[in-house]
């Protein structure tokens, strides 16, 4: 073998490690991703962003919430899930390795409860060790300045904490209208309180609950009024709003009532969906269809992945359909895409067979002629003596 090609036959043999050396150098990422209802999130872009060196990687999740990525170098990455164009959750730091995938899930609804149960806690102020775990320094650090402000308010006045205290342990108990004595107390002694005035305004309309005529009336003026002094003191909590719409609704108050979700679905667009498919709900069950519909609409605009507004919607489409002269069902038209919409979301959710059969109906023909029993009988006897 002459020099040369000794050279080159060893220059080849490096290159060749080499590039099995780099090869064996690439990680992996997979995970599942579930919507806001806990199913798969078909189509979720899940964004993966080197940090110790710069790079960027894009897949989307298949009809499973299922994602998977190759070929990544090792490194440190941050992982974030992207729905509608907005950013939903995600984790920094994530650090590859060799052979199998790392693991990267996200449940967007267990995210979504868990910083409901963390609003409903600071408004209370009963922050466990758990959800503080879970909270980041910026959100820990202004959930203790506001808790340490309420402690300092409240503990000004001995009497407004045992009030206050005193209506928590109603509320927990349903003792509505005990709640209401102690927060109407704790009110007066300090008007200042939002947290206050939002819990007198949930003991009344819990009151006006269990009364008629003229006493639930007055429980439920004064919970909206109460709502409102709330929000006057604090305009950007998107929970009083919520709450204050589907009071309104309960009183029979619906243009009151959307304008409010609408204002709750601004200040909290992640929830806008639920907001307004809360107030469809209510309206259902007061018999006001056509702004029910509309609700259902305004929250599959806020969220087209909210299988259950799907459904809603789709119901509420079927009470627009109309019978041809030939005993055809024609229903509107995007009845048949909400039903196949809540179906794709949901293929095994609790409206499933319902939304299944909804959508056969519409291939259905009603019959419309009328035909006589008897001569039907007359005919089929007249039949059989020819035989």
């Amino acid at each position: 073998m002459s020099k040369t090609i000794q050279k080159f036959a060893l220059t080849l043999s490096a290159l060749v490690l080499f590039s099995f050396a780099a090869a064996a150098q690439t990680s992996s990422l997979e995970g599942d991703v579930k919507g806001d209802d806990g199913s798969p999130l078909r189509g979720a872009l899940v964004k993966i962003d080197r940090k110790d060196i710069k790079g960027s990687y894009k897949v989307k999740t298949d009809k499973k919430g299922h994602y998977f990525h190759a070929g990544l170098p090792l490194g440190t990455y941050k992982i974030t899930v992207e729905v509608e164009g907005q950013d939903k959750d995600s984790v920094d730091n994530v650090r590859t390795r060799l052979g199998d995938p790392t693991a990267i899930n996200f449940d967007l609804k267990a995210l979504r409860d868990k910083q409901q149960a963390l609003q409903a806690a600071a408004s209370t102020g009963t922050i466990t060790k758990e959800q503080a775990r879970d909270m980041s320094p910026e959100q820990k650090a202004a959930m203790e300045k506001a808790m340490k402000e309420r402690e300092q308010a409240m503990s000004k006045n001995k009497a407004l904490n045992d009030a206050f205290n005193e209506g928590m342990e109603a509320l927990r108990t349903k003792q509505w209208e005990v709640a209401v004595a102690a927060f109407t107390k704790a009110g007066e002694m300090d008007p200042k309180q939002h947290v206050v005035w939002a819990q007198l305004a949930e003991a009344s309309i819990s009151v006006a609950g269990t009364k008629t005529g003229a006493e639930k009336d007055a429980a439920m003026a004064k919970g909206l009024e109460a709502f409102a002094k709330a929000m006057e003191l604090k305009p950007d909590d998107a929970a009083y709003h919520n709450n204050y719409g589907l009071a309104l609704a309960k009183s029979g108050k619906f243009p009151e009532a959307q304008a409010e979700l609408g204002k709750a679905a601004q200040l909290d667009p992640p929830n806008a969906g639920r907001y307004h498919y809360n107030l469809g709900a209510l309206l259902v069950n007061a018999g006001q269809l056509e702004p029910a519909g509309q609700a259902f609409k305004l929250a599959i605009d806020a969220d087209p992945n909210y299988a259950d507004a799907q459904y809603q919607f789709g119901v509420y489409l079927v009470s627009k359909a109309q019978t041809t002269p030939e005993g055809k069902f024609k229903p509107v038209d995007g009845t048949r895409e909400a039903f196949e919409k809540y179906l794709a979301l949901k293929p095994d959710g609790p409206f499933a067979e319902s939304a299944k059969g909804m959508i056969s109906s519409m291939e259905s023909t009603i019959t419309t002629e009328y035909k006589n029993p008897a001569a039907a009988a007359a005919a089929a006897k007249k039949a059989a003596k020819k035989k």
